[in-house]
């Protein structure tokens, strides 16, 4: 039986997706038809994230994203803000001060959704920043960060913003041009459900020209973005681009523009989630904000993380997530996104965590898979 991948990213891949890598190759460098489809590539991602801003697709998972974007952007000495509320968040400072930036942090709840106000607030006193970074859906703790008024009051004071979308993307609402958004990044494997492999990224004329009119070079080159200016005025690459992982792309995304209702369904299922996490007595990390495409769950005090992976896996075969950092064997975490985020696999994801949960001697107040299903039936009604 194949595994069921129940995490947040990667996630299982649909069968047309799996097809269009098996497609016959070319030489990506050479031949000029490969251009267009590229260039037709990127712009069906410009419809997902609601945007004109010029998208690039770039050879390596998320974290490449996220990196260019501190490369390209970032000079020696220049002032950056780290907003953060987890482990992403927090760690978007690390790539920023390996590329001289200096850095400061706001520290929100870890527990809840960046606070607005608070930061509307600190930027009053404090605004002296060239590039703010932040993350939407902060995968480790199930919160999704209301960016588009953070990015909003960041753009007041003339702050660029680099938002990590990556775990956001196809399954929460995106608006990059009108929330402001100079740099969002995105990754394959998560709601698009493609294999990992690749980011994509959009951005704003304000950050390219940021990029292109720096005072020192670009440290780097796979990192350093204003090598793609003119790609397709040129039909030149900066490298050698993985053909096969972008046809798996493409499909995704037609799978993704073709379901009219995926924001909405990942919105349902995952609200159906959270539901019947508190209908048994379970306890959610945040509290409020909550994700649409990951639930964040406390493991139960007289039980150990370890124990609950391995028998999902072992007696199942469905593959759950934990936590890292400072929420290692914490916290359980269930990926609804994407392929994942449908009726039958949340259901039997979740029969098999109430019969694990029971066996290890949890108190649950209902069965979580029945709780589930009647959220459904309520939402829908």
């Amino acid at each position: 039986m194949e595994k069921l991948i129940m995490t947040p990213g990667p996630t299982y891949i649909r069968k047309n997706v799996r097809e269009a890598m098996s497609r016959p190759i070319t030489n990506p460098d050479l031949d000029i038809e490969f251009y267009d489809f590229y260039k037709g590539t990127c712009e069906k991602i410009q419809r997902i994230l609601n945007t004109e801003n010029n998208v690039l697709i770039l050879s390596g998972e998320g974290i490449l994203g996220l990196e260019s974007a501190c490369a390209s952007l970032i000079e020696e000495g220049d002032n950056v803000l780290c907003i953060e509320n987890g482990i992403f968040g927090y760690g978007f400072g690390d790539f920023a001060k390996l590329y001289g930036g200096n850095v400061d942090y706001f520290n929100g709840d870890r527990n809840k959704g960046l606070d607005v106000r608070e930061i509307e607030d600190f930027l009053k006193e404090n605004n002296n920043y060239k590039v703010a970074t932040l993350v939407h859906c902060e995968t480790p703790s199930g919160i999704t960060n209301p960016i588009a008024n953070i990015c909003k009051i960041l753009n007041e004071y003339g702050i660029i913003t680099v938002v990590d979308a990556v775990s956001s993307i196809g399954g929460e609402e995106i608006k990059v041009d009108e929330w402001r958004i100079d740099i969002a990044l995105g990754g394959s494997q998560k709601c698009l459900s493609a294999p990992p492999g690749l980011t994509f990224l959009s951005l704003s004329k304000r950050a390219l020209d940021k990029i292109n009119n720096r005072k020192e070079p670009i440290k780097g080159f796979y990192t350093n973005l204003s090598t793609w200016n003119s790609w397709y005025q040129d039909k030149w690459f900066p490298y050698t681009q993985p053909i096969s992982d972008i046809y798996a792309l493409d499909k995704a995304l037609d799978n993704a523009l073709e379901d009219k209702d995926i924001i909405n369904r990942h919105k349902l299922f995952g609200e159906a989630c959270r539901k019947a996490f508190k209908r048994c007595g379970l306890n959610l990390l945040s509290k409020d904000y909550y994700s649409n495409t990951v639930s964040t769950i406390l493991v139960p005090s007289n039980v150990k993380y370890e124990d609950i992976f391995n028998k999902m896996l072992k007696d199942h075969n469905i593959i759950i997530a934990g936590g890292f950092d400072f929420l290692k064997d914490k916290i359980i975490r269930i990926g609804h996104m994407g392929e994942n985020c449908y009726k039958d696999n949340l259901y039997e994801t979740l029969k098999a965590l109430d019969s694990v949960l029971r066996e290890l001697k949890v108190n649950l107040n209902y069965e979580l898979h029945r709780a589930f299903e009647e959220a459904l039936s309520n939402s829908e009604e």
